[in-house]
């Protein structure tokens, strides 16, 4: 009798654990994922293009039975806003939420609650603290070092440079800052006559750089962000100056155009710039979709300041001698289009366990 009920015991024992390891291969969510969008900010075309990217990435996630139509949320709202937006998401039941965040921790509480919830989190083009959530970005700060190290060795470390930021107090517009206040640390010789803020909008950058030209008539350099750079440039052509200073600018349509023809009237003009992938958005996606799949990062993936981010490849640069090819590749393209990039299959499997 007493192995009989050791026997019952053990058999009850190994039925138990069975149907928890049912459950757990349950608990997770199971393909087609539905996966719901926050963007905060849509005053820029960056934005539209970064969102049309990641439906074109989607659509493929779709016809393999991986996915549904995602659920966008966006609109121009602050902090408060895009915490709605995120709560919204979640109360649609969606698995996943992709954030293009408007603050670095004012998201913190929405992203924790929203993860108790059972939602996966991963916050793209910009770098959230929220330990619960996972950062897929190109490094800001990296990106404006390379264009803010050209300018300075470009001016031979000396000169009077201008900086046209985009909107104060952004996670990445404060991280590109950092960036260029430490590669400025290396060269004494450059004075910053003025940093003001543009807030990534052409037409603001026209206004402010038509200010400094009038304001400072020895203008050697300007750094300005992506989404301004063409403004700016605008507004110096329109001063015709006796000549134009030397000018980190952007990888978009209409700014490369217009350096091209800045290059015909001013032959010794130098530009430069980086690309900033749109295609990050779409690149989080696919992050995403594996994140849902149950895989694991591999160790030592996450890095940054919150060691929670993965910073995905900065896909090209442009300089006085690339910008033949540049031009050719965005032939056929809208003035807004930016150089894009998005990480590969086999990039994004390599992430992963």
């Amino acid at each position: 009798m007493g192995v009989q009920s050791a026997m019952g015991r053990a058999l009850v024992l190994l039925l138990g654990l069975a149907l928890i390891g049912v459950w757990a291969q349950q608990s997770g969510p199971r393909p087609p994922f539905t996966i719901g969008v926050s963007n905060g900010f849509i005053g820029s075309e960056w934005r539209v293009q970064m969102l049309d990217d990641m439906r074109v990435v989607n659509e493929a996630y779709k016809q393999q039975g991986l996915t549904r139509d995602l659920v966008i949320q966006s609109a121009n709202v602050d902090v408060a806003g895009q915490i709605n937006q995120i709560r919204n998401l979640v109360l649609r039941r969606v698995n996943g939420i992709i954030i293009n965040p408007n603050s670095q921790s004012g998201l913190n509480a929405a992203i924790r609650d929203a993860v108790r919830a059972g939602v996966r989190v991963v916050s793209v083009d910009q770098e959230v603290s929220a330990p619960e959530a996972i950062n897929v970005t190109i490094d800001q700060k990296e990106w404006a070092k390379i264009s803010m190290r050209w300018l300075a060795e470009t001016l031979g470390g000396k000169g009077n440079i201008v900086i046209i930021n985009g909107i104060a107090g952004h996670p990445a517009n404060e991280a590109r800052y950092e960036g260029v206040k430490e590669v400025l640390a290396q060269y004494p010789g450059i004075q910053v006559l003025n940093v003001s803020n543009a807030d990534w909008d052409q037409a603001k950058g026209q206004e402010v750089m038509s200010r400094l030209i009038a304001s400072y008539p020895n203008i050697d350099g300007v750094w300005s962000q992506d989404g301004m750079a063409e403004g700016a440039l605008r507004a110096l052509l329109a001063a015709n100056l006796p000549r134009l200073p030397v000018m980190a600018g952007e990888a978009r349509a209409g700014y490369l155009r217009l350096w091209a023809e800045a290059k015909r009237r001013y032959p010794d003009f130098k530009s430069f710039g980086v690309c900033n992938p749109p295609g990050v958005g779409a690149s989080g996606l696919k992050v995403m979709v594996r994140l849902l799949q149950g895989k694991t990062l591999k160790a030592g993936v996450l890095q940054g300041p919150f060691k929670n981010t993965i910073y995905v490849p900065i896909p090209c640069q442009v300089s006085d001698a690339t910008l033949g090819e540049a031009l050719r590749q965005i032939q056929g393209k809208p003035d807004t289009y930016v150089l894009d990039g998005i990480i590969t299959d086999e990039q994004a499997d390599a992430y992963f366990r």
